[in-house]
């Protein structure tokens, strides 16, 4: 039974390798142990001339380059089912020559004039297959000789034959082969949760240690894999969560509201957010901003009012599940109704990374300039002076008021009602139901007011994955609604980062960079998928291998007929558990 690129050693019982190079300077030694029910890995430097000890395998390196390794006693009961070694030289001009793909592995091999070998178990050897250009070679008596020494030296002669595999200088097309170790298959699962029992520590297998100073230990639960992040985790990615708990909360009669921007978390550029209150009747007083919002409701029903440059207005209740859409310059109000007694609660979202809740534009902004705008007022609203009187001398920001009137006693704009409604009842659309979940999205198709944000409402099962995959062009802005996830971001040169979320965090994944939102806990995970543009676009990593040329992806990745028969031409999005 054979692999592409690794040698099959199923049929075996393997308990030494041996491995004769051409002569060059080793810099490193990468041998990777695939047991049945282990993984050992070893990585050590190595120079010529120089005998090492592994932790895990024994190995000798001679003047002429012939490397000899001996599985450890604890390892030989478990035969390994596949090896890997690795080697990098210091040759400049040939950098590459010792990769795995240049190795396969033999029964028998063969050196001239070499003695009979005998060893108390089967020999095996890599050797060079090919090589992608000539390298320098020893003579054949001399290769010959120092391999001899060295096997030799650690068993008894038998009748094992061992042939040579000529060097040429001519190339010729290889058969396509691993050049790089394969993946390593532990499942890295979240080391704990927050109801877990257990001494929560920095450590993963044999890697980390324990805490000695101050610790946060609720947030140690809640971050598990930043605290003991799993081994596919590498070099840096910036922070991409930020809990609205965190945020700075304006507090003043009424409600509240917190504001998470660049400030916050700077990795968000595209985009920021605020979490707004309102009690029945509450205000959040009349406004405009240089940003779009849009809005999701989360709790109770939001009375919204607004005007465009035409003079059309627009007014309507907004209730939970459903959104609001103001475009840039929009003067608006909100306020809450009492169709909850506790009011409304809602998220804001803003195509602007650095948007700050505490620079919009107030209507009591206008009378604030100095004593003198009273004056201007009075003409611009042909008025006496002392009809404003009244007006605050600082914002209200947000107030307690009587409840709104019905949406239909609204004043009757001469210009009629704006074209495109400000308002969309997203909790009335039809998700689309998936094998571990479900998902609908709107964008300006379908909310054709709004330009720059499009969404996805995202519904993951427990042991459920939203599959890999990423958004070509525009970040992604995510709030999570309820459950516990687990996301990883893959950004360009190999690194990756995982984070942990719960209900209330916000994640941020820039553009092109390929992640999953996985559901790690018992119960229904949902999440809002939020970008700055006008239609929403995601890409599958399932669907494009499905659509590239099966050979191709298979020389690429080694996939077996079945892997590739399971392949999905059409996106997934969410993949229940295997």
């Amino acid at each position: 039974m054979e692999r592409r690129g690794v040698p099959g050693l199923y049929d075996y019982q393997p308990r030494i390798l041996a491995i004769y190079l051409w002569p060059c300077h080793i810099l490193q030694v990468h041998v990777l142990v695939i047991c049945p029910r282990k993984i050992e890995e070893c990585i050590r430097p190595a120079r010529l001339w120089k005998y090492f000890p592994f932790d895990e395998v024994v190995a000798s390196v001679s003047p002429l380059c012939s490397l000899y390794l001996e599985l450890p006693e604890r390892l030989r009961p478990q035969w390994p089912s596949s090896v890997v070694v690795r080697f990098t030289s210091n040759w400049e001009w040939y950098p590459l020559a010792y990769k795995a793909s240049t190795f396969r592995l033999l029964t028998s091999f063969q050196l001239p004039q070499a003695n009979m070998i005998s060893l108390a178990s089967c020999l095996f050897a890599l050797l060079f297959a090919r090589l992608s250009a000539a390298a320098p070679a020893a003579s054949s008596s001399a290769l010959s000789s120092s391999a001899s020494e060295i096997i030799s030296s650690v068993a008894p002669p038998i009748s094992t034959t061992i042939a040579p595999v000529p060097a040429t200088s001519t190339g010729t097309a290889s058969e396509p082969t691993a050049t790089v170790p394969f993946i390593d298959l532990d499942p890295n699962l979240p080391l704990w949760d927050e109801d877990s029992p257990v001494d929560h520590q920095p450590i993963r297998g044999s890697l980390g240690a324990k805490l000695m100073g101050p610790d946060n230990v609720p947030i140690d639960k809640q971050n598990p894999d930043l605290m003991a992040p799993p081994s596919t985790d590498h070099g840096s990615v910036p922070n991409a969560k930020w809990p609205f708990s965190l945020s700075h909360n304006r507090l003043h009669t009424g409600g509240w509201a917190r504001n998470q921007n660049t400030g916050t978390m700077p990795i968000a550029t595209e985009m920021a957010s605020v979490n707004m209150r309102l009690e029945p009747g509450a205000v959040r007083e009349l406004h405009w901003h240089k940003t779009a919002e849009w809005a999701y409701v989360l709790k109770g029903s939001t009375q919204i009012t607004a005007v465009d440059p035409e003079g059309r207005n627009y007014i309507s209740t907004v209730r939970p599940g459903d959104l609001w859409y103001f475009p840039p310059g929009i003067p608006h109000s909100l306020q809450a109704t009492d169709d909850d007694p506790d009011g409304s609660e809602f998220v804001l979202v803003f195509d602007q990374g650095d948007f700050s809740e505490d620079s919009t534009f107030l209507k009591a902004d206008w009378p604030l300039v100095d004593r003198l705008a009273c004056s201007l007022i009075a003409k611009n609203f042909q008025a006496n002076i002392s009809a404003f009187d009244h007006i605050p001398a600082e914002e209200l920001y947000i107030f307690p008021a009587e409840l709104p009137e019905p949406d239909n006693d609204a004043p009757k704009s001469p210009q009629g009602t704006v074209p495109e409604p400000f308002s969309f009842e997203f909790s009335k659309v039809k998700e689309t139901k998936l094998s571990g979940g479900s998902v609908k999205v709107v964008d300006s198709t379908t909310f054709k007011i709004s330009k720059t944000i499009a969404a996805a409402e995202v519904s993951v099962n427990p042991g459920a994955i939203r599959e890999l995959h990423w958004h070509p062009t525009q970040d992604e802005w995510s709030f999570f609604l309820e459950g516990h996830a687990r996301v990883t971001i893959f950004a360009s040169q190999s690194n990756a980062r995982t984070f942990d979320y719960q209900p209330g965090d916000i994640g941020y994944v820039p553009a092109s960079m390929g992640h999953y939102v996985e559901n790690i806990g018992n119960s229904t995970l949902r999440f809002l998928e939020i970008f700055n543009t006008d239609k929403f676009q995601d890409i599958s990593l399932n669907q494009w291998l499905a659509l590239t040329p099966p050979k191709l992806v298979q020389e690429h990745l080694g996939f077996s007929d079945e892997v590739m028969s399971k392949l999905s031409k059409k996106k997934n999005t969410v993949v229940g558990p295997n």
